[in-house]
């Protein structure tokens, strides 16, 4: 019988890192409230780039299943244009919607979460963990 601790998952050294941009947006909230900075725009450029993280984690999934080249591509590139899409449209919709400021801290919050998670997405590159 394999000795469990050998057989048990062993947790991915990067995984908080890979991740870092949905904890910088959820633990901005605090400072957001107390800053007394626009909580509809904060909320909605939250809940856009945490859906369209979702999305490109699920899409990653689908891609890696498929052997055909036309579907890998289509779902990178379909995947890539709607997430923009997504987190723009977001953008306008709140800042037409409620006030300017909702837009601009909505898109202030989305600048920095991609900026994060795009360093932290090539600092994984070159580390050599990309599963």
């Amino acid at each position: 019988m394999p000795d469990a601790a050998l057989t048990r998952p062993t947790p991915e050294p990067l995984a908080l890192l890979r991740y870092i941009d949905v904890v910088l947006v959820v633990a901005a909230l605090p400072l957001v409230v107390l800053a007394d900075l626009p909580l509809l725009g904060y909320v909605v450029g939250a809940c856009a780039w945490i859906a369209q993280r979702v999305a490109g984690v699920l899409l990653e999934r689908a891609a890696k299943r498929t052997n055909d080249p036309r579907r890998l591509v289509g779902l990178n590139l379909a995947g890539s244009l709607g997430r923009a899409w997504l987190v723009g449209g977001a953008i306008l919709a709140v800042g037409l919607a409620g006030e300017r400021e909702d837009g601009l801290i909505a898109a202030v919050l989305v600048a920095v979460a991609f900026t994060v998670y795009f360093g932290a997405s090539l600092l994984i590159h070159v580390t050599g963990d990309s599963k």
